[in-house]
């Protein structure tokens, strides 16, 4: 782990200790390039099939540029030009989809179509699936309906400990991309103790960017008493870092908006944490450094924990932009 400060600052100017990696993941990224791409090449008005990404600030700034959100197919008319978000969707959705005509632009992220895949597989298999995730999640919803029979969902180990499958043999375990490393780690092992034939994937289904920062974040709790973790409230990403820091003994706050920052005692504190979720714009970040700046805290310290050097190319319906941009 390497620390850069920036800038220097006065001697006993309060800190802002900001750990890197935080903010956007390559997926979120390719997400709102394909949303700009589509308002910059296709015919307006552009549909998407509810959130692009669980952040309230990114789909308020889409929503304005002209961007309709809505929550069922039967609110977009035929032959409209209709985005897919970044959680994915239910085949029984994409065939309605087709039913109506729709052109069809697919922002779901790569490593949560590697999910769909991996259920596609197994059930092929007959085997049952257990689901490691929350039931109502978007990315979750669409998982399960790969093959709603096939699949069972485990929140939890103490549901993990009281689920029931038809073939005890013939089990495989997949999980949501944006969890806990260590909550799945004890899934897991309750699993493993019920069905020692268990099939796991060759590679975790936790994101790259879930793990690098959640590991910031702990590394980042080990370093500062309380941290500011910048995201929306139904971002399943931001929460776990909000938990993982935590059972670090840090106070934690989540910061869905700028009235949140008010509620957070910072009296005596002479620096404080900062990182964001997966899904949180830069813009955001730079506004609560700003006020904290205001608030005395002009002295910004960077930990950089990891490196990301991940892109996703665009659906061949759009045309290639420039998604390299740094966070």
């Amino acid at each position: 782990m390497t620390k850069n400060k920036e800038p220097a600052g006065e001697p006993g100017q309060k800190t802002i200790v900001l750990v890197s990696p935080h903010g956007f993941c390559a997926g979120v990224r390719r997400a709102i390039d394909i949303v700009e791409a589509a308002l910059d090449q296709l015919p307006h008005p552009i549909y998407c099939l509810r959130e692009i990404v669980h952040n309230r600030q990114v789909v308020d700034g889409l929503r304005r540029k002209g961007v309709i959100f809505v929550n069922d197919l039967a609110d977009v008319p035929p032959t409209s030009t209709l985005l897919f978000s970044a959680h994915g969707v239910t085949p029984q959705v994409r065939s309605k989809a087709g039913e109506r005509r729709f052109n069809v632009i697919d922002a779901t992220c790569p490593f949560v179509a590697k999910v769909h895949t991996e259920v596609r597989k197994y059930a092929s298999l007959d085997y049952t699936i257990i689901l490691i995730g929350f039931r109502k999640h978007d990315e979750v919803v669409g998982v399960v309906g790969e093959a709603p029979s096939h699949v069972v969902v485990a929140e939890n180990a103490d549901e993990a400990a009281r689920l029931s499958v038809k073939d005890p043999e013939k089990i495989a375990v997949i999980t949501q991309t944006t969890l806990s490393a260590d909550e799945t780690s004890k899934v897991h092992t309750v699993l493993k103790s019920r069905f020692p034939k268990l099939v796991t994937p060759a590679q975790s289904d936790i994101c790259y960017a879930t793990t690098n920062r959640q590991n910031a974040v702990m590394a980042l709790a080990d370093r500062v008493r309380t941290i500011l973790v910048l995201g929306s409230r139904n971002s399943s990403n931001s929460n776990r870092l909000v938990e993982v820091a935590r059972t670090r003994g840090a106070a934690v706050h989540l910061i869905d908006s700028m009235p949140d920052l008010d509620t957070v005692p910072l009296d005596g504190l002479d620096e404080i944490g900062l990182t964001a979720g997966a899904s949180t714009p830069d813009s955001f970040i730079r506004e609560v450094t700003a006020q904290l700046k205001r608030l005395g805290y002009a002295r910004i310290e960077v930990m950089q924990v990891a490196t990301e050097n991940i892109h996703f190319p665009l659906p061949p319906q759009l045309k290639r932009i420039d998604n390299t941009g740094t966070l």
